[in-house]
């Protein structure tokens, strides 16, 4: 079994990044350090000294000294639970219906945080939609059903849902197949544009200050990686649509950003992004493929629109394949996967078992931003208009290829609460998590509190 360093290596060269950076992190801890059969300890600590050692090179690269950054495996861990409080009360992570749910031949898992996936199963089921139909009432109907005949209803009516597979079975599907040949993290080239030059940073500044990121994501690993680039510096602006939800979250995940409300289905908010392109670096984007597409902003006419820009895309499924545009979370992709029967297998159950965080959006959204500044620092080098793909399937068949040990089980749940601390927020008195690397001369931190999607005007102004 490989070291975390030496997986951290192989990320690195991967994308042919500068080597003598890594002679400067260190990783400390050893898995087990979540009760899990996974290396998710490595998982977490790997993705996100990557994101932290990139953001180092970039801070060099603009007159910075080089630094040596640190990352504890535990405190990474810590920081992929999620855990935060608003006015001291902790929010659920899942809606009432999320879940599993067993079937005439086995078990599906059911994502209903959304009103509209939640309705979308219940219409299936025949049941009435809405907030007042019990669990138990859909738990009755589920048993009539075969489990892939029910996924299948469900995705066709526009839920979201996962047949729980084995490893032997996921990897029978040609999903498995397509994601197989996909990198982990892939940087490939739209358009030329000539090397963007940066004005030098003074000391006391953080590695990304005065890059602009728009953070056009919603659910968990986009807004992580956005939430990471701000914790480095980078002014980072989340856009939401008025007309769609969030989860609670965003709460924590809003930590650093500007949130401003943009609705691309109207001319006058496509001009409003039109100009924000204007004098932004990198736009980091998580709908499910095909939904930006179709309102005309894509990889290839923002590198028309703004030469140089970075764009970086978030999928459940990877970017080919059949299942390649098929919604999906991470709970979702644990279950399809194989990991959640992998984990009850350790656990000697045949009962799906969770993993004990949310690895794969947390390691994909460190993993974007790892990606989107190794590919700001190719512009910045080499020049170019770049595109950053990450999947939630390929962070799973990462995970598996950490491995495996039914004896990390025994590991305790360590006490999350000791670890939060007080950030500025205006939706009230906020406990969250820190980031947890370590540079040896300047801050991580948020340097804007977080705000509800709207509160900000979509315009680059420092001084808001």
């Amino acid at each position: 079994m490989h070291s975390p360093q030496q997986h951290l290596a192989a990320l690195w060269h991967d994308l042919n990044l500068p080597a003598d950076a890594l002679a400067r992190v260190k990783l400390d801890g050893t898995d087990p350090v979540l009760p899990s059969s996974f290396a998710v300890g490595t998982a977490a600590q790997v993705s996100m000294a990557a994101a932290a050692s990139m953001a180092a090179v970039i801070g060099t690269h603009h007159g910075l000294p080089e630094q040596s950054v640190t990352v504890d495996m535990l405190e990474a861990a810590i920081e992929c639970t999620g855990h935060f409080t608003l006015d001291d009360v902790e929010t659920p992570k899942f809606a009432e219906l999320s879940g599993l749910y067993q079937c005439r031949d086995g078990w599906l898992r059911l994502h209903a945080n959304f009103e509209h996936h939640r309705d979308a199963a219940l219409q299936v089921a025949g049941l009435a939609t809405g907030a007042t139909t019990a669990r138990s009432a859909l738990e009755a109907k589920t048993l009539y059903w075969d489990k892939q005949a029910l996924e299948d209803a469900i995705l066709d009516n526009g839920g979201a849902c996962a047949v729980v597979r084995t490893f032997d079975e996921w990897d029978a599907t040609p999903q498995a197949n397509a994601v197989s040949q996909l990198p982990l993290v892939e940087i490939t080239k739209t358009g030329d544009a000539k090397p963007r030059t940066v004005d030098p940073l003074s000391n006391c500044q953080q590695p990304l200050s005065g890059i602009r990121i728009l953070d056009l994501t919603r659910i968990l690993a986009g807004p992580v990686c956005g939430k990471t680039l701000a914790a480095y510096g980078a002014d980072v602006m989340l856009i939401n649509s008025p007309a769609l939800p969030n989860i609670d979250s965003i709460i924590e995940t809003s930590r650093g950003k500007l949130s401003a409300h943009i609705d691309l289905k109207k001319t006058t908010d496509k001009n409003k992004l039109h100009n924000l392109l204007m004098d932004t670096d990198a736009l980091v984007q998580g709908y499910r493929p095909g939904s930006l597409s179709a309102l005309g902003v894509t990889p290839e006419s923002l590198a028309e629109i703004k030469p140089g820009i970075v764009y970086t895309s978030l999928s459940a499924y990877g970017r080919r394949g059949p299942w390649c545009n098929r919604r999906g979370f991470d709970s979702l992709l644990q279950s399809a996967s194989g990991i959640n029967m992998a984990e009850a297998g350790a656990k000697g159950t045949d009962h799906p078992a969770a993993l004990p965080v949310q690895i794969l959006d947390y390691a994909s959204g460190f993993l974007m931003a790892f990606g989107t500044q190794a590919a700001l620092y190719k512009q910045q080098t080499e020049g170019g208009s770049w595109h950053v793909q990450v999947s939630l399937a390929r962070t799973g068949l990462w995970l598996r290829s950490l491995g495996q040990n039914a004896a990390w089980l025994g590991c305790e749940m360590p006490d999350i609460d000791q670890h939060l601390k007080s950030y500025s927020s205006t939706y009230g008195d906020l406990k969250a998590l820190p980031h947890p690397p370590r540079f040896s001369h300047t801050d991580v931190n948020w340097n804007r509190p977080s705000a509800p999607p709207g509160t900000h005007q979509p315009l680059w102004d420092p001084t808001v």
